[in-house]
């Protein structure tokens, strides 16, 4: 990927929803400039979640997403409608377009009472309000005609004010200070990605520029080396939670030292509950399923961190006979009641509105959850000094 272009986990993903011919594809294209979505008469045209990266002035990088009819008909109207209600767990922000001549439908109300019960900011676009017949808007609901392009710049910026501001959010950048060295240890093994880093490095490295410090990366072969040339001790040390023990026999003790993982934990807000979820592991005894969770999908390999090298050192650390099951990508168990843990990636390319649904899907479950760097640290013995630079979760954790 390149360092030019903002990741999909890193744009405002923005859900157009309603009933079929309510005028979302119509919308949708009207406010991108685009004919992003194919437009008929015909009720039903779009039939899958149609989505596009894009610059959206005045919104910024946004991901629009446009969506089945939720009032679509039979065995194939209900998957559609099954897929439309999965894009709900993946959107930032809501559009629920409504046909102002037909006005507000049972469809439309209970998503509504949906979204509002999971707190999501959304807006009500009253399309068609130019119409002969047109219902007066309910409240807080815009009149915008998606034919004629009235009203539509007035949503757009209504629509830029109800995205959640992102603003102060750093990975590292506010653990130091101007001029300050942090060495990133970047392993390149196997599954490192081929004349590239992985997402979460190159924030980091990016993160830490915006500071003012002086980054400096290096694989775990060269720490030491690195280290030798140095006239002072580096401000910080991440590293990648797979050679978290190695480093941490390289790393005085007296120099902070940390996880990517576990400043994307931070970063996408989870980090609290993968620590306070992390004690599970310890519980664990035979027979117990453990859910592995991954939010990319790319091709596994002889040492894959999440089907080899984490369900190898789960066993080797508990000595127990644990059941292993696996998930990536958009798929995510909706019931988690047979696991008693589910240990997540860093989420570097879910939104934060995944990784946040994901976390209470399973702790409102009563199923603990933490992620894939808290758990390595735990059984290898480096959470305790991994969190130091976070005293108010360092206290959660057993000394």
């Amino acid at each position: 990927m390149s360092m030019n272009v903002s990741p999909s986990a890193e744009r405002t993903h923005i859900g157009f929803f309603g009933c079929r011919n309510a005028g979302k594809s119509s919308l949708v294209n009207a406010i991108t400039n685009q004919a992003l979505s194919i437009v008929s008469e015909i009720e039903g045209t779009t039939t899958d979640p149609v989505q596009k990266a894009m610059e959206l002035k005045p919104l910024g990088p946004v991901v629009i997403i446009d969506t089945p009819g939720l009032d679509d008909e039979g065995s194939l109207g209900d998957l559609r409608v099954k897929r439309a209600e999965d894009t709900l767990n993946r959107a930032d922000v809501v559009v629920l377009v409504v046909d102002a001549k037909r006005g507000m439908s049972v469809f439309d109300e209970s998503l509504l009472s949906r979204i509002r019960e999971r707190g999501l900011p959304y807006l009500i676009a009253w399309n068609k309000s130019d119409l002969p017949g047109a219902q007066s808007p309910v409240e807080n609901a815009f009149p915008v005609s998606a034919l004629t392009g009235a009203g539509v710049y007035d949503f757009k910026e209504a629509l830029a004010r109800a995205i959640p501001e992102g603003a102060g959010r750093r990975l590292a950048g506010d653990l130091v200070e101007t001029g300050d060295v942090v060495i990133l240890v970047c392993p390149m093994d196997e599954s490192a990605p081929k004349g590239r880093l992985i997402l979460p490095q190159q924030q980091t490295i990016r993160d830490l520029l915006d500071a003012g410090a002086l980054p400096l990366v290096c694989r775990e072969t060269e720490l030491m080396q690195t280290f030798e040339r140095l006239s002072e001790p580096p401000k910080l040390v991440i590293t990648d939670s797979q050679v978290f023990s190695m480093v941490n026999d390289v790393v005085a003790d007296e120099v902070p030292l940390t996880s990517f993982s576990i400043l994307m934990a931070r970063y996408k807000g989870f980090l609290r509950a993968a620590v306070e979820g992390i004690a599970a592991v310890d519980e664990l005894k035979d027979g117990d399923k453990v859910l592995l969770a991954e939010g990319c999908t790319h091709h596994r390999q002889c040492g894959d961190i999440g089907t080899v090298k984490i369900p190898r050192w789960l066993r080797q650390y508990t000595g127990a006979d644990i059941l292993i099951e696996t998930c990536s990508g958009r798929d995510f168990p909706v019931d988690l009641s047979p696991f008693s843990l589910v240990i997540h990636c860093g989420g570097c390319m879910l939104t934060d509105t995944v990784l946040k649904y994901r976390m209470q899907t399973a702790l409102s479950q009563g199923v603990a959850f933490t992620n894939y760097g808290i758990a390595i640290a735990r059984m290898t013995g480096t959470l305790e000094r991994s969190l130091r630079l976070f005293p108010e979760l360092h206290a959660l954790i057993e000394e």
